[in-house]
């Protein structure tokens, strides 16, 4: 049984003296998005002038290199990912999973968890991908066992060897990823600390004492995982794009940070960092060490010459489309995560004005955009298909369908439910007004609706656009499930966009205080 030797604070503590000490280095990224080629400081792609100045970050053949030379640091390392390695580029609207478990492959990961974006596309792509790649790929908290194609094939957990000892891996995914993405009808999604336990358990029947969870549910899920079960050493996280960081005066805690006797580790997204965190446990599978940094992958890091001429061959099919300059905007439209999931940003005022002016001739009065759909910001300067795509990779359509006032209220109350959590669900709109109050009780949040200038009707019937995927029960968005007139197959919301940029160019951003924060 192991004895528990970290306090909750401690960074790095040395126990005792233990007849054996195993050393070992844990690589990871997590949401790397297809970000095959170098990124900008805004995540979204990078030109080739700028990475040849040195001013990109990230891109698959540059973490060759960190990679390479991180193993070189070490006798004894493990390459892991926390998940959603699909969508975010044309590369996987073109490629699905298939550019992914090739360079995977290449990388040499030893193991990965399901991301909710694994299932954007289904099982079928999923397990495609599976079939493709030479690791596991692993998730504990679903039953798939009635869905064919992923039932016997893809495993809770697994055991894997290095430097003489047995290490354990365990996957985990969002609890709402039916919510999140399209797994459909035959996977059922269960609670993360049971179901990690009863691997855990498992484990430990086998004498296996080392154990590693792999989780895509984001830093408080993992904190709470971490709290509430025993035996968990290790846990690589992933899904809320965290930045662990010792150094880095935007990090969200340590890296890593210690609850109980866990270290819980994670690099941001995109593969700007790579996490290295080395742990150092004794003869009974406790940790006795844990520290490490997240590297940043800039230009620094030089790109592997082979890796640089392969992601390019699979490029060219790509590169008329997202080279095309649909428009010139005055300055950077920003899409940052922290902020379209929290309050009112230019990114979500473009795409939600660009949709309402696409239908607004059909009767619809208000948009709605999820926070979650809005991928990246865009540059000043020329704007490409390319960086629009990078921004909308979802390829959803537009939806109008039409609704109460009072469930366009149910609507926005589930949009800032979670909103310390920076979950997607966060609404940015147009044709409507509305402020919340985050101290309050979900549910309680939303007041001062207004539409079309008028305080909102319950009664009222009002027409709505939005995307496919919110119309249909995305991001906790049942309400809209039942809507009347709904229709789901407008055009695609990123060729919408883009033709609005077009038509108003040169585009400038702005805010006008439709969204309150109170």
């Amino acid at each position: 049984m192991k004895r528990f030797l970290l306090s909750a604070a401690a960074l790095s503590l040395t126990a005792g003296t233990a007849s054996a000490e195993y050393n070992l280095t844990i690589l990871h990224t997590n949401d790397f998005h297809a970000r095959f080629e170098p990124i900008s400081k805004y995540d979204g792609p990078c030109a080739a002038e700028d990475n040849t100045a040195g001013d990109c970050f990230g891109g698959t053949a540059r973490l060759v290199t960190a990679i390479r030379d991180a193993k070189a640091r070490s006798n004894n390392a493990i390459l892991v990912d926390g998940g959603d390695q699909f969508q975010g580029t044309l590369f996987y609207a073109y490629y699905k999973g298939k550019l992914a478990a090739e360079m995977m492959n290449k990388l040499g990961y030893d193991g990965m968890t399901v991301g909710n974006h694994e299932f954007d596309d289904g099982p079928e792509v999923l397990a495609s991908f599976m079939s493709a790649i030479d690791f596991p790929i692993l998730m504990s908290n679903a039953d798939v066992s009635a869905e064919p194609l992923l039932a016997d094939k893809l495993a809770k957990s697994t055991v894997i060897e290095r430097g003489g000892e047995q290490i354990g891996l365990i996957g985990l995914t969002p609890q709402d990823t039916h919510e999140l993405a399209s797994p459909g009808d035959n996977i059922t999604f269960t609670d993360p600390v049971a179901s990690v336990q009863g691997e855990v358990d498992l484990m430990a029947a086998r004498g296996v004492n080392k154990i590693i969870v792999l989780s895509h549910s984001g830093y408080s899920v993992d904190q709470r995982v971490a709290a509430e079960t025993t035996g968990v050493d290790v846990i690589v996280g992933g899904h809320t794009n965290t930045l662990l960081s010792n150094t880095n005066e935007r990090a969200e805690g340590p890296y890593p940070t210690m609850v109980n006797n866990t270290a819980i580790v994670q690099a941001y997204a995109y593969g700007k960092y790579l996490g290295e965190l080395n742990v150092t446990f004794d003869d009974e599978g406790n940790i006795t060490e844990a520290s490490g940094e997240p590297i940043l992958i800039d230009a620094v890091v030089v790109e592997d010459a082979e890796t640089v001429d392969r992601i390019a061959e699979m490029a060219a099919p790509l590169e008329e489309i997202r080279n095309k300059v649909v428009a010139q905007t005055s300055e950077m439209i920003g899409g940052e995560r922290d902020v379209c999931r929290a309050r009112e940003c230019t990114m979500g005022n473009l795409i939600a004005d660009a949709m309402l002016a696409r239908v607004k001739d059909q009767g619809i009065e208000v948009a709605i955009q999820n926070g979650g759909g809005i991928r990246a910001s865009i540059d000043a300067g020329e704007v490409t298909m390319g960086e629009v795509l990078t921004v909308l990779p979802f390829q959803n359509t537009l939806s109008t369908f039409q609704v109460t006032g009072a469930t366009l209220v149910e609507a926005l109350e589930n949009g800032v439910s979670e909103v310390a959590e920076g979950a997607g669900r966060f609404v940015q709109v147009a044709g409507m007004t509305y402020a919340f109050d985050a101290s309050k009780e979900p549910g309680n949040r939303v007041s001062d609706v207004m539409i079309g200038g008028a305080p909102v009707d319950p009664d009222k019937v009002y027409g709505v656009v939005s995307n496919d995927y919110v119309r249909n029960g995305g991001d906790g968005f049942v309400m809209f499930k039942t809507a009347e007139n709904a229709y789901d197959f407008g055009p695609d919301l990123a060729d919408v966009t883009a033709e609005f940029l077009a038509a108003n160019a040169p585009y400038k951003p702005y805010t006008d205080g439709r969204i309150t924060v109170k």
